[in-house]
Protein backbone atom coordinates (compact mmCIF):
# COMPACT_ATOMS: atom_id res chain seq x y z
CA UNK A 1 0.00 0.00 0.00
CA UNK A 2 1.18 3.65 -0.61
CA UNK A 3 0.36 5.79 2.50
CA UNK A 4 -0.23 9.35 1.49
CA UNK A 5 1.77 10.37 4.79
CA UNK A 6 4.64 9.35 5.49
CA UNK A 7 5.38 6.55 8.24
CA UNK A 8 7.10 7.22 11.34
CA UNK A 9 9.75 4.69 11.51
CA UNK A 10 13.15 4.80 13.64
CA UNK A 11 15.47 6.11 10.96
CA UNK A 12 17.16 9.35 12.37
CA UNK A 13 15.92 12.37 10.89
CA UNK A 14 19.16 12.83 8.48
CA UNK A 15 18.38 9.59 7.35
CA UNK A 16 15.86 9.55 4.11
CA UNK A 17 15.68 5.84 3.85
CA UNK A 18 14.89 4.61 0.23
CA UNK A 19 13.44 7.23 -2.66
CA UNK A 20 12.51 7.34 -5.60
CA UNK A 21 10.30 9.04 -7.91
CA UNK A 22 7.21 8.28 -10.66
CA UNK A 23 6.18 10.22 -13.75
CA UNK A 24 2.83 10.14 -14.88
CA UNK A 25 2.77 10.89 -18.61
CA UNK A 26 -0.73 11.76 -21.20
CA UNK A 27 -1.23 11.47 -24.50
CA UNK A 28 -4.94 12.39 -24.61
CA UNK A 29 -7.29 10.38 -21.75
CA UNK A 30 -4.43 8.19 -21.85
CA UNK A 31 -1.10 7.65 -19.64
CA UNK A 32 2.35 6.19 -20.25
CA UNK A 33 2.33 2.99 -18.41
CA UNK A 34 5.31 -0.06 -18.04
CA UNK A 35 5.39 -3.57 -17.81
CA UNK A 36 8.34 -4.54 -15.54
CA UNK A 37 10.83 -6.79 -16.58
CA UNK A 38 11.11 -9.87 -15.38
CA UNK A 39 14.58 -9.28 -14.14
CA UNK A 40 13.45 -6.02 -11.57
CA UNK A 41 11.64 -5.75 -8.45
CA UNK A 42 8.35 -6.35 -8.22
CA UNK A 43 8.73 -8.36 -12.15
CA UNK A 44 6.09 -8.11 -14.41
CA UNK A 45 3.75 -5.57 -13.13
CA UNK A 46 2.39 -2.90 -15.06
CA UNK A 47 3.14 0.61 -13.26
CA UNK A 48 4.33 4.23 -14.16
CA UNK A 49 7.71 4.88 -15.64
CA UNK A 50 10.13 6.20 -12.45
CA UNK A 51 12.53 4.38 -10.30
CA UNK A 52 15.15 5.25 -7.41
CA UNK A 53 17.24 8.76 -6.47
CA UNK A 54 20.68 7.71 -6.76
CA UNK A 55 23.23 10.18 -4.29
CA UNK A 56 23.83 13.57 -4.90
CA UNK A 57 20.44 13.62 -7.53
CA UNK A 58 17.34 15.29 -6.69
CA UNK A 59 13.89 14.60 -7.54
CA UNK A 60 14.06 16.16 -11.32
CA UNK A 61 17.71 14.83 -12.34
CA UNK A 62 16.40 10.98 -11.03
CA UNK A 63 12.93 11.45 -13.10
CA UNK A 64 14.69 12.18 -15.97
CA UNK A 65 17.66 9.74 -16.13
CA UNK A 66 15.10 6.80 -15.43
CA UNK A 67 12.57 7.67 -17.90
CA UNK A 68 15.65 8.49 -20.47
CA UNK A 69 17.01 4.69 -19.06
CA UNK A 70 13.56 2.93 -19.80
CA UNK A 71 11.77 4.29 -21.99
CA UNK A 72 14.11 6.04 -24.40
CA UNK A 73 12.34 9.94 -23.66
CA UNK A 74 13.30 13.01 -22.74
CA UNK A 75 10.72 14.22 -20.49
CA UNK A 76 9.98 18.04 -19.06
CA UNK A 77 8.40 17.74 -15.81
CA UNK A 78 5.72 19.72 -15.09
CA UNK A 79 4.72 19.76 -10.84
CA UNK A 80 5.23 17.38 -8.55
CA UNK A 81 1.36 15.79 -7.55
CA UNK A 82 1.88 13.58 -4.68
CA UNK A 83 4.52 12.24 -1.97
CA UNK A 84 3.76 8.06 -0.77
CA UNK A 85 5.27 5.86 1.45
CA UNK A 86 4.93 2.27 0.60
CA UNK A 87 4.37 -0.52 2.23
CA UNK A 88 7.92 -1.37 1.72
CA UNK A 89 9.60 1.82 2.89
CA UNK A 90 10.23 3.63 -0.28
CA UNK A 91 8.91 7.36 -0.46
CA UNK A 92 7.92 8.18 -3.48
CA UNK A 93 7.81 11.48 -5.34
CA UNK A 94 4.92 11.28 -8.15
CA UNK A 95 5.61 14.53 -11.00
CA UNK A 96 3.28 15.34 -13.98
CA UNK A 97 5.37 14.97 -16.70
CA UNK A 98 5.10 15.78 -20.79
CA UNK A 99 7.27 13.97 -23.84
CA UNK A 100 6.92 15.12 -27.55
CA UNK A 101 4.25 14.52 -29.60
CA UNK A 102 5.87 12.61 -32.30
CA UNK A 103 8.46 10.82 -29.30
CA UNK A 104 7.95 7.08 -29.73
CA UNK A 105 9.24 5.73 -25.86
CA UNK A 106 11.09 2.13 -26.50
CA UNK A 107 11.71 -0.32 -23.88
CA UNK A 108 15.09 -0.82 -22.74
CA UNK A 109 14.27 -5.02 -22.56
CA UNK A 110 16.68 -5.09 -19.69
CA UNK A 111 14.13 -3.32 -17.09
CA UNK A 112 11.20 -3.02 -19.07
CA UNK A 113 9.14 -5.66 -21.39
CA UNK A 114 6.87 -3.49 -22.55
CA UNK A 115 5.16 0.03 -23.02
CA UNK A 116 1.27 0.44 -23.00
CA UNK A 117 -0.95 3.71 -23.48
CA UNK A 118 -3.82 3.00 -21.21
CA UNK A 119 -6.72 5.31 -19.74
CA UNK A 120 -7.03 5.66 -15.77
CA UNK A 121 -9.72 3.05 -15.25
CA UNK A 122 -7.98 0.72 -18.04
CA UNK A 123 -4.67 0.43 -15.81
CA UNK A 124 -6.65 0.75 -12.49
CA UNK A 125 -8.41 -2.67 -13.10
CA UNK A 126 -5.52 -3.96 -14.95
CA UNK A 127 -5.01 -7.61 -13.25
CA UNK A 128 -0.88 -6.98 -12.55
CA UNK A 129 -1.44 -2.75 -11.33
CA UNK A 130 1.09 -2.59 -8.88
CA UNK A 131 -0.94 -1.37 -5.40
CA UNK A 132 0.91 2.28 -5.16
CA UNK A 133 -0.04 2.70 -8.48
CA UNK A 134 -3.77 1.99 -7.75
CA UNK A 135 -3.91 4.02 -4.62
CA UNK A 136 -3.13 6.93 -6.88
CA UNK A 137 -5.61 5.84 -9.36
CA UNK A 138 -8.20 6.07 -6.72
CA UNK A 139 -7.09 9.79 -5.64
CA UNK A 140 -7.09 10.92 -9.28
CA UNK A 141 -11.07 9.53 -9.17
CA UNK A 142 -11.96 10.71 -5.88
CA UNK A 143 -10.57 14.22 -6.85
CA UNK A 144 -7.82 14.48 -4.11
CA UNK A 145 -5.30 14.78 -7.05
CA UNK A 146 -6.27 16.26 -9.84
CA UNK A 147 -3.52 16.35 -13.47
CA UNK A 148 -4.69 19.50 -14.67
Amino acid sequence: MCFSKTRPDDRPPHDPGRRGVVAVILRGETMLVIRRSSRVRAPRTICFPGGGIRDGEDEPAALVRECREEIGVEVRLIRRLWECETAWGVRLGWWLAEIDAEAVPTADPAEVEEILWLRPDEMASHPDCLVSNRVFLAMIGEGKISLV
